[in-house]
């Protein structure tokens, strides 16, 4: 899912921020290629894009202190110019990708990425810890990682449910896109999301 008239267009380089990257999880922290982000289920690609607009936890523990009945309660809302500029896309991809929260690959990161780790005050590397949000210097480290040992992109699982099997694929793109449609406002996939993510569309 991405903005019109086509979702698998990668942001131009003018947008990317200072350090080089466009400030997502497996962005190359060294700024030589590009990520699109997607998901094999419609739900998973929901769930990621709407997450920005929750509310923050901070706010749900202050009003649970707050005695009396309580009548009402204000959600997050999400902007009606979203879903208005947005488009889902559909592809099939090919060529290799790390599953880096696999065993196999949580010993190699443990291994290659120690030195980053210790800068980032991280006494143990393992696979809950690559899935804390927060940690994005870590993990476009291992992205970086997983282009040099000539991956296509990384399998992940989201960390909204690990039943949305997510995908992060390196430039140059090995993907066939099969078209892309406007948002279904009642798609019962976006219905889901916003209830998972407490949330609910502006009019």
């Amino acid at each position: 899912m991405a903005r019109g008239p086509d979702p698998w267009q990668p942001l131009d380089w003018a947008l990317a921020g200072p350090d080089g990257t466009f400030g997502n999880g497996f962005d190359d922290p060294e700024g030589a290629y590009r990520v699109l982000y997607a998901s094999s289920q419609r739900l998973g690609c929901y769930l990621e894009t709407l997450a920005r607009f929750r509310v923050d936890p901070t706010l749900y523990a202050e009003l649970a202190e707050i005695t009396g009945e309580d009548d009402f309660t204000q959600f997050g809302h999400v902007p009606p110019e979203w879903a208005e500029t947005r488009m889902l896309g559909s592809a099939t991809h090919y060529g290799s990708y790390a599953d880096i929260y696999g065993g196999e690959w949580i010993a190699i990161l443990r291994r290659d990425l120690a030195v980053g780790c210790v800068q980032l005050g991280i006494a143990e590397l393992n696979a809950g810890v690559l899935r804390q949000s927060g940690l994005r210097k870590l993990t476009q480290r291992a992205s970086r990682l997983v282009y040099n040992s000539a991956f296509d992109g990384i399998r992940y699982l989201s960390r909204y449910g690990h039943n949305i099997c997510n995908w992060a694929l390196f430039e140059p793109f090995k993907i066939n896109p099969r078209g892309a449609t406007p948002l279904d406002l009642c798609d019962p996939d976006l219905q889901e999301a916003l209830a998972i993510h407490r949330l609910q569309l502006g009019t």
